[in-house]
């Protein structure tokens, strides 16, 4: 049927129902001031006289307050207040016409007021009654029978959108929530059994089909418990993530999705400065190297929205350019960019675009960055993550730059890779050039981003698509992770608080046990480890160690004025010239494509670098960098 005809008919109906109810009313009144005893003649004779008028006027008062506006699926308290305003008006105008028609003869002063309140119950309660039965109607021939955790604002308008789905596809039974003072309440009239730790036994006990996680603010520790009680339950279970939502109270069914390896990851969202952050960056020349990479595009998006006056995206990947490329023009329209396809170990290229556009702000991102493939490819990772990075920033002193940030990672701290090593001497370079130009060099350090480009989740995803088996290199190797745009985040602030010559080590949590990693991976995808997907020990890898570091021992950790950001303070490092005379030899070796060269001069700038994976630090362990020219 048309909307709009079935829209009419139900105001109809409604209608129909209302003026019914008016004689009735009208009647009862009459009866109850007689006590529920005979009626004399003369007074039916009174309430049939005046019944048409009764009709007339209350009738034209309810469509006149708007009674069929709402619907009694959804009635609600406006919609009693509009009910208790329409009798109390209509009441008083029945007496108005009445007193006008034959001045109230023959009737009881009691008989508006009892009229009134009957009205007011037959009108009411007709409504209220039917959404009743409309939320808590119960189909157990289809849907299914839903657990929700958390008793919460999320949890009751998950409960609420449940109970007024038309199609009845999933039927809340009740909720669990830690809070003792829930316990034992009810929300929207269903019961809170208990605390999480319940959850097996309830799903027994209340033939439980799904569980539905409305924690939207819960910490990463907090979401791995509840995964691993919902887990030992056998049955599907879903989150619903956002605290946006709750912002504008729509939370519903549709928000619901399966928990990610993020959700298990992840931190509490992180709080920026952003006034400073746009402050900073705002209307400013801004350069991004390696800005089609998974750190760099991300500094892009995040960079976009701060509103600078120009980007300017430089890349050696024509593919990721052109993706970034029309992404800033999909998204933001008006903005001014430039890019260019430039390798950073460019020297001309490098010398004329600087030349040419010579931006305040730039942001190291170019890297090579895969631990095992870098280790029998020392001559790419030292021209691009050594010689790259002074070249970038040589030139951004030159021509006067004010900031220049490099991105750096955990595998800088006690390497005991070709990756790791090369960006170690990186951030070397920056706190050399500090303080010999105006431009301020500024490094900052992190661990594993989720889902950049040839990390460990992306690899377990396909392998675990692929049937198995997931390839784990030792059991107990752990790592730090962070979500890029979280990482990003934290780079932009660090650039704008930096003074130049630190080293800020982002707060990356607890690590994680990547067999952990695994095997909870497989178990979101509804396979079960070592049953339906094995999970397959391969040993550590060439330069891979168990345990990855943020800093050195030696290193003195001091607080910012943001939480999550800590600066690493260093003893004394390489002489200018005797950092200058090593570089010269890695650029030597890479024009004459001589690894031996490389590799010697690597162990010579860091005497500690170790070729065998190793424990976590020990207190002898120190600053890395040899003084010996």
């Amino acid at each position: 049927m048309h909307p709009v005809i079935d829209r009419l008919r139900s105001r109809t109906a409604a209608f129909a129902h209302d003026l019914l109810t008016i004689p009735i009313a009208w009647f009862l009144a009459y009866w109850l001031r007689f006590n529920l005893d005979r009626i004399p003649p003369e007074f039916i004779a009174s309430w049939l006289e005046a019944l048409p008028w009764v009709i007339l006027v209350q009738g034209s008062v309810y469509w006149l307050f708007g009674l069929y506006r709402g619907v009694w699926r959804f009635a609600s308290l406006p919609d009693l207040v509009r009910i208790t305003k329409a009798v109390l008006a209509g009441t008083l105008l029945v007496v108005v016409t009445l007193f006008i028609v034959n001045r109230s003869e023959l009737l009881p002063r009691s008989v508006p007021v009892l009229y009134a309140g009957l009205q007011l119950l037959m009108l009411a309660a007709p409504r209220m009654l039917y959404r009743w039965m409309k939320d808590h109607r119960l189909d157990l021939a289809s849907g299914q029978r839903v657990l929700i955790v958390g008793a919460g604002r999320a949890g009751d308008l998950l409960a609420r959108d449940m109970l007024r789905g038309s199609h009845r596809v999933y039927f809340p039974v009740g909720f669990v929530d830690d809070k003792l003072r829930r316990q034992g309440s009810e929300v929207q009239g269903l019961p809170v059994f208990g605390s999480t730790e319940a959850i097996p036994e309830l799903v027994l006990a209340k033939d439980i089909d799904l569980i539905m996680l409305a924690v939207p603010g819960a910490t990463a520790r907090e979401m791995r418990r509840l995964v691993e009680l919902c887990e030992q339950t056998e049955l599907p279970f879903r989150i619903l993530p956002e605290l946006r939502s709750l912002m504008d109270g729509q939370v519903s069914i549709s928000q619901l999705r399966p928990v990610s390896i993020e959700d298990l990851l992840g931190r509490e969202p992180v709080q920026l400065d952003w006034g400073e952050i746009r402050a900073g960056l705002a209307g400013r020349d801004i350069l991004v190297t390696g800005a089609g990479g998974s750190i760099g595009s991300e500094l892009v998006r995040q960079i976009a929205g701060t509103k600078p006056a120009q980007l300017i995206l430089v890349d050696n990947c024509e593919l990721n350019l052109y993706r970034i490329e029309m992404e800033l023009i999909e998204r933001h329209p008006g903005l001014p960019f430039t890019r260019h396809l430039i390798d950073v170990c460019d020297a001309a290229a490098i010398e004329a675009l600087f030349s040419a556009r010579r931006p305040p702000i730039v942001f190291h991102a170019a890297a090579y960055k895969h631990v095992p493939l870098l280790q029998d490819q020392v001559r790419a990772a030292v021209r691009n993550n050594v010689l790259g990075t002074r070249l970038v920033a040589e030139a951004a002193a030159a021509h006067g730059c004010e900031r220049f940030l490099l991105i750096s990672t955990d595998k800088a701290v006690n390497p005991t890779n070709v990756m790791g090593a090369t960006k170690r001497i990186a951030e070397t370079i920056c706190q050399g050039l500090d303080g010999r130009s105006q431009c301020r060099f500024i490094t900052v350090r992190f661990g594993n981003v989720l889902g950049s480009a040839g990390s460990v989740v992306p690899l377990f995803r396909r392998q675990i698509a692929e049937g198995g088996p997931v390839t784990v290199t030792h059991p107990e190797i752990e790592r730090f992770f962070m979500t890029i745009p979280e990482a990003c985040q934290l780079i932009m602030q660090a650039a704008v608080i930096g003074d130049g010559g630190e080293i800020f080590v982002l707060d990356m949590g607890e690590p994680i046990k990547i067999y952990y990693l695994a095997e909870q991976m497989i178990r979101l995808s509804g396979r079960e480890p070592g049953r339906d997907i094995a999970i397959e020990l391969i040993g550590l890898r060439p330069g891979e160690k168990l345990y990855e570091e943020l800093f050195y021992v030696s290193e003195e950790l001091a607080p910012t004025r943001h939480p999550k950001i800590r600066v690493a303070r260093q003893g004394p490092s390489l002489s200018a010239d005797a950092l200058t005379l090593h570089l010269d030899r890695l650029q030597d070796g890479a024009d004459r494509i001589d690894e031996t060269q490389m590799l010697a001069t690597l162990r010579t700038l860091l005497p500690s670098w170790q070729t065998a994976p190793v424990a976590r630090p020990t207190q002898h362990q120190s600053n890395d960098l040899t003084v010996d020219a």
